[in-house]
């Protein structure tokens, strides 16, 4: 555990021993009432989120310092985090003289502004005058001294908390309470022989504070440091460092953060199967990697505030071809840190990176949690390992690669050249199936997963991902096979079973319950009710359209609706314009409202083609469309309501007869 990272209460950040140096660098204290606004609301949102029998600690941020010499009081020069630090002050000595005698040992004497005396007379002001409602200063030539934008900090403190406090229930001494005790800011220290330079120039480029995932692996680091023996704390340690900052970089497959040693221990001669077993294997396998792997053997802070993945070995890596770019996620490291949770529990977990320590700290670090605390960060370690392989190589990404783009499916693999030093380059193949030929069934895995995905932009409804990660996590092979028939499955039980059910299935049921089953069998959907679940307005997400386009791809024969692609859009369009264009007789509104005149386009195709007729909207386009089913609208000539309903029923009969299909 990095000793330079310390967790901190409020209270033993006030009451301690050190002293925080403003540098003249850094700018003035600048926040006004939008961001203290904020800090109070969060806090208190932090306190009723559980209820008031529930306690639980609450991250505020981080605070980042540069050790300096002396003797005595210890001093750290604040790099980053100086607002948030001179408003917890501020804060703190109004809460002190609401409340004489219960924050005792709260002082705000050891922030020193540097070089800028009128900042530090205000402060000092502050925290020396009695009452807590009157004016900080009250003789005219000490204010005209003081710094005005501190002493503004401290009146809107005066007047913000009572009225939030007023608004949300909340008393003075809970939330004093709670402020201390549980508030929790993170003290960054960075090395002595830092170059400071090169530290203000990646803040500056990033402009955030520590991110949540990096506090919690410093968190999850803190439980190993309660191993007795000194060995094994510390390659537990170091593998659990080793892990986190292969799987942190979601664009790049989990196999390049390695050497070629460390890919064949972990995943085999071909790189390509999860070879280690269980936590003291993988351990075992990575002990005295770090150094040997990226030429250090602890996280560095400067990688923890640029949040760079360590640069992997890429000397025999991928011939040429594998540059940072060339894919991307369809999901960020702390949302997947959060699946990879769900499915090592096979729980319900909130898919809330803004929950993610909380969550966490419920799940694995609490100590009254099943098992032991060392235990469940071991194995959340080993499960994020093998999620991220299996995340690479079995769900799809975005790839870049000669000038184009496009979705893929692809597993890393090792190329051999026959000799003993394993002179290899590895390259991206189809996952099922080498390329060429769609004989493992690539392609359809590849189309359904990009249609989950397009219809859920938001990370924290990424069910779809959850069920096939739960698949591939508790498989005993994978197959290509049985894993379409599953991701199947769960697409006809999201769409049956949830989308257009009377009452709607939890996600939760279908992925963790069921098992991604779907309970819909074609003698019992209502076929009426499944017209009023697919017509304008009561659509309740887009994979009712797409879902459609996947199952009408899988039955096209022409090459133009082979080569379809799914992209996001949102857009519900009505083929027959709701507002016709003067001269064009309007339909009958149940008539323009069925899903037979429906289909989904981007939002800028809707609205700038809108009130044309759908022969219009077909010369326009020039043959281009927006899904599958567009497409075939497009084949009827004219489109009017004989036609909407026969394409409407063809639609149907194309979603029913997938509840036919094993």
């Amino acid at each position: 555990m990095d000793k330079r990272i310390v967790q901190l209460s409020i209270g033993e950040l006030l009451a301690g021993s050190a002293r925080y140096v403003i540098p003249m660098y850094q700018r003035n204290y600048a926040w006004d009432e939008g961001e203290i606004t904020q800090l109070i609301v969060d806090v208190i949102d932090a306190m009723a989120a559980d209820g008031a029998d529930k306690v639980r600690d609450y991250y505020i941020g981080s605070l980042v310092v540069f050790p300096r010499g002396g003797a005595g009081r210890p001093a750290f020069e604040v790099i980053d985090g100086q607002q948030r630090l001179t408003t917890l002050s501020l804060l703190a000595s109004w809460l002190r003289k609401k409340l004489p005698g219960e924050l005792e040992g709260l002082d705000g004497a050891w922030i020193d502004f540097e070089s800028r005396p009128r900042s530090q007379r205000a402060l000092a002001a502050i925290w020396a005058a009695t009452g807590a409602d009157d004016d900080p200063i009250k003789d005219q030539d000490a204010r005209a001294a003081a710094s005005t934008a501190i002493l503004n900090g401290y009146r809107l403190i005066q007047k913000i908390v009572p009225l939030k406090f007023e608004e949300r229930g909340i008393t003075l001494d809970r939330f004093a309470t709670f402020l201390r005790r549980h508030v929790q800011i993170m003290r960054v220290e960075v090395p002595a022989e830092t170059d400071l330079n090169h530290y203000f120039e990646v803040m500056n480029n990033r402009g955030e504070q520590l991110e949540k995932h990096e506090v919690l692996k410093a968190r999850l680091l803190k439980v190993l440091q309660d191993i007795a023996d000194e060995t094994e704390r510390r390659q537990s340690q170091a593998c659990l460092h080793r892990v986190w900052e292969a799987c942190a970089n979601m664009e790049k497959y989990v196999q390049t953060a390695f050497s070629s040693e460390r890919r064949t221990q972990l995943f085999g001669d071909d790189w390509d199967a999860f070879q280690v077993g269980n936590f003291d294997e993988l351990a075992a396998a990575l002990a005295g990697s770090v150094a040997s792997d990226q030429g250090h053997d602890e996280q560095s802070l400067n990688q923890i505030i640029s949040s760079r993945p360590p640069v992997p070995d890429r000397s025999d890596a991928t011939g040429g071809d594998e540059s940072p770019e060339r894919f991307n996620s369809v999901i960020d490291f702390p949302n997947f840190l959060l699946h990879v949770l769900r499915v090592s529990l096979g729980a319900d977990i909130p898919l809330d990176d803004k929950r993610l320590l909380d969550t966490f700290r419920k799940h694995v670090l609490k100590p009254t949690a099943p098992a032991d605390p060392i235990g469940r960060v071991k194995q959340f370690a080993f499960d994020l390992l093998r999620c991220k392989y299996l995340y690479d190589h079995y769900v799809i990404k975005r790839e870049f690669a000669r000038g184009t783009d496009g979705w893929s499916l692809k597993r890393l693999k090792c190329g051999h050249d026959g000799t003993a030093n394993r002179a290899a380059r590895s390259r991206y193949v189809n996952t099922f199936g080498e390329d060429g030929a769609d004989e493992g069934g690539n392609r359809r895995i590849l189309m359904l997963l990009a249609a989950f995905h397009v219809s859920t932009p938001t990370l924290a409804y990424k069910h779809w991902l959850g069920a096939a990660l739960h698949y591939l996590f508790t498989a005993e092979r994978i197959e290509a096979r049985a894993y379409l028939a599953h991701l199947e499955s769960v697409a006809k039980a999201f769409f049956f079973d949830r989308f257009v059910a009377e009452e709607p299935a939890e996600y939760e049921e279908i992925v963790f319950v069921r098992k991604g089953a779907c309970q819909a069998r074609r003698d019992n959907v209502d076929v009426e009710r499944l017209r009023h679940w697919l017509s304008f307005p009561n659509i309740r997400n887009n994979f009712v359209f797409n879902y459609l386009d996947y199952l009408l791809w899988c039955k096209a024969s022409d090459g133009k609706t082979k080569r379809h692609e799914f992209t996001f859009r949102s857009s519900v369009e009505h083929h027959y314009p709701q507002t016709p264009l003067p001269g064009i007789a309007p339909l009958d509104r149940p008539t323009l409202d069925t899903f037979g005149n429906l289909c989904l386009i981007s939002h800028s195709k809707n609205s700038r083609l809108s009130n044309f007729t759908p022969t219009a909207k077909k010369e326009l386009k020039q043959g281009d469309f927006d899904s599958i089913k567009e497409y075939l609208m497009m084949q009827h000539a004219p489109w009017n309501a004989d036609s909407i309903a026969a394409h409407e029923q063809q639609m149907l009969d194309v979603l029913l007869s997938s509840l036919d299909e094993d």
